[in-house]
């Protein structure tokens, strides 16, 4: 019987970074989960200039999930959607204003509440959690960000 190990999801590793006693550890801990693209995608989008999103600043008006609750979807699944909101993106583009954040908000209420705080920092071009800086990431992932 083949089993399959089941990807942490961003607040984890996030957890497990802020719980690095070192740079060394935390930089293993990215590198460690250099193939999780909900992770890649959140890095990228807080750390790389190029990403500019297409939402007011600032955390919108959300009912976050209950922590440690069942939640009805997860960041693995709903990262997909980032594209909605990428400034110069068709997709993004060609969606009425109200209709994107909206849109935004939806995947904010649907993943763990400590998920949608990551990704609020992302879109706000803030570090997701304390510790975490462009430099450690470009030496963890040196591929994800020019």
């Amino acid at each position: 019987m083949a089993y399959t190990v089941r990807k942490q999801d961003v607040w984890e590793v996030f957890a497990d970074f802020e719980k690095a006693k070192n740079r060394k550890q935390r930089i293993e801990i990215l590198k460690k989960n250099e193939n999780n693209m909900p992770l890649r995608d959140v890095l990228q989008g807080a750390f790389d200039e190029r990403i500019q999103w297409n939402l007011p600043p600032g955390t919108p008006p959300y009912t976050p999930q209950q922590t440690d609750a069942p939640t009805p979807s997860t960041l693995l699944k709903e990262h997909l959607k980032f594209k909605y909101f990428v400034k110069g993106v068709r997709e993004s583009e060609d969606l009425l204003p109200v209709r994107r954040e909206r849109l935004f908000i939806d995947i904010l209420e649907v993943i763990d509440a400590r998920d949608a705080e990551a990704v609020v920092a992302m879109i706000n071009k803030k570090p997701p959690v304390k510790g975490l800086t462009e430099k450690i990431v470009k030496e963890a992932l040196p591929d994800l960000i020019p």
